[in-house]
């Protein structure tokens, strides 16, 4: 599977972002990730990560202006 429909747990996500797993839950826990679970875990869809990266990133170009 890979592409924009791949599925992402926290390890991997962390990766992807370059951050700690505790970010990440943290994250989830505030709810300003978009996550899903499955079972007792939590995933991410790359696209869905992607366009919130996208919006975190004009949020805070917004900021600096």
């Amino acid at each position: 599977m890979g592409g924009h429909h791949e599925v992402m747990t926290v390890p991997q996500l962390a990766e992807y972002l370059q951050c700690n797993k505790s970010t990440i839950y943290r994250l989830i826990k505030k709810g300003e990730i978009p996550a899903f679970k499955v079972g007792a875990d939590w995933r991410f869809k790359r696209d869905v990560i992607e366009d919130w990266l996208r919006q975190q990133h004009r949020k805070s170009t917004r900021r600096e202006e």
